[in-house]
């Protein structure tokens, strides 16, 4: 696409284990656009995770493309980049790991953990321009000069989360993962994050791939929304309209598990998925969703259901 940063193109990640391969993302296809926001939704389990970890070449892909298209009009397919190439490009993609205290090494400094992602590239000249560096990063994030010296265990989740923020923005990234950056914190806690991560957008022009369970959260910061179930995508449309317009049975369970705040609400029937959650490992061919489908036909469980567009920019496997 002309607009895109980023394109994937049939991405495909298998583990080995005992019992076969587990499909953990399986033909995925999508466009990242520049500046915008993609959230990702689904169960625990469905592949988000992976998916974002396959995308950076943490883990290698299994098949398909990554094609990024640099500021300077290259293309770089990152499955059959060489290591030099990848190491050139890493600057430029980064990622905001889920647990803010695990992600840190506990025995560097705040200064020290956000200074590392420079000297492990070489970004700077001397120590006085790390220096420079992590005290203007610290000021981005809002993280207070005086606990450049503090160990992450001394902090609150919040602050945390701003290291992992400030250790992926030094580099000054172009594409950045965020994976579950609010699940492990308080709900006004979140409400900073994520404020502050659409500031960063805004001001540097940032591109992020946003994982999330929650999809409050996802519709506040998101542009378009990738629902995913056992490593396929199901559905994908704008933010309103998949909150507006849910086309596929899962997004529709989904939407309908959101606690709503009102006394009335109660009283409203709850739609209850019944059925057994299908196995990733070696998967048969149909719809992983139709053991769990009160609407599945035959020819959902004998073949693949392509991902078809039904509306302008609203993608669905589905035939119902």
């Amino acid at each position: 696409m002309k607009d895109s940063m980023m394109d994937i193109r049939h991405l495909t990640k298998y583990f080995n284990t005992p019992a076969g391969k587990l499909h953990a993302v399986d033909d995925v296809s999508v466009s990242l656009a520049q500046g915008k926001t993609l959230g990702v939704v689904g169960e625990s389990g469905c592949g988000k995770s992976t998916l974002g970890r396959t995308i950076l070449c943490l883990n290698e892909p299994t098949e398909g493309e990554i094609l990024f298209y640099g500021k300077d009009k290259s293309v770089t397919n990152l499955v059959t980049a060489t290591k030099k190439e990848r190491k050139r490009l890493r600057p430029k993609l980064q990622m905001i790991f889920q647990d803010p205290y695990s992600s840190l090494n506990g025995r560097m400094t705040v200064s020290q953990l956000i200074a590392e992602p420079l000297l492990v590239n070489r970004s700077c000249k001397n120590k006085a321009e790390v220096e420079e560096k992590v005290s203007e990063v610290m000021e981005t994030v809002g993280l207070a000069k005086r606990l450049a010296m503090a160990y992450p265990h001394e902090l609150d989740g919040g602050r945390r989360q701003r290291i992992g923020i400030a250790r992926a923005l030094v580099l000054k990234p172009e594409f950045i993962v965020c994976d579950e950056p609010v699940s492990a914190l308080d709900v006004s806690i979140q409400a900073q994050i994520l404020n502050l991560l659409m500031d960063l957008q805004e001001k540097r022009k940032l591109t992020y791939l946003f994982i999330t369970h929650d999809l409050s959260v996802v519709r506040h910061i998101s542009d378009t929304i990738m629902v995913m179930y056992l490593g396929k995508c199901v559905e994908m449309a704008p933010a309103d309209e998949i909150f507006v317009n849910p086309l596929h049975p899962y997004t529709k369970a989904l939407l309908a598990a959101i606690p709503i705040p009102s006394v009335d609400s109660c009283h409203k029937r709850r739609e209850l998925l019944q059925g057994e959650v299908t196995s990733p490992v070696n998967p048969k061919l149909g719809c992983r969703f139709a053991a769990r489908c009160p609407f599945a036909k035959e020819q959902c469980k004998s073949a693949e259901v392509p991902l078809t567009e039904r509306t302008s920019g609203h993608y669905v496997a589905c035939y119902k």
